[in-house]
């Protein structure tokens, strides 16, 4: 079984800044992508960043110049640094983890969310 844990959220006042990890852990032979995603009540849940097993990054328009994405491959950790925070990024927080197990092909794992609230 591979398991995917976030943590870090909570509620910041607007301008804040707030940083969420996400550890995965279990039977994994390797990890390749990482991916934030974020779903606020009422809305479609979507994709806020993303990064490979090189390092390469992506981001959500509306998060760029604010939120930086990384990884530590030695710790099978992504985290997620959030600044400027805005009321409108209130949301939960799911991070997916694209990684092999020891027999079986790429597959992508959710973890339960997290809460993060921004207060203005």
């Amino acid at each position: 079984q591979v398991q995917v844990a976030e943590s870090g959220g909570g509620l910041v006042q607007a301008g804040g800044s707030l940083t969420l990890s996400c550890t995965a852990s279990g039977s994994i032979s390797s990890i390749n992508f990482m991916r934030w995603y974020r779903q606020a009540p009422g809305k479609q849940r979507e994709l806020v960043a993303g990064i490979s097993s090189g390092g390469s990054t992506s981001y959500a328009d509306s998060v760029k110049g604010r939120f930086t994405i990384s990884r530590d491959n030695a710790k099978n950790t992504v985290y997620l640094l959030m600044n400027s925070l805005k009321a409108e990024d209130t949301a939960v927080y799911y991070c997916m983890v694209w990684a092999w197990a020891p027999v079986g092909p790429l597959t992508g794992y959710w973890g339960q969310g997290t809460q993060v609230t921004v207060s203005s």
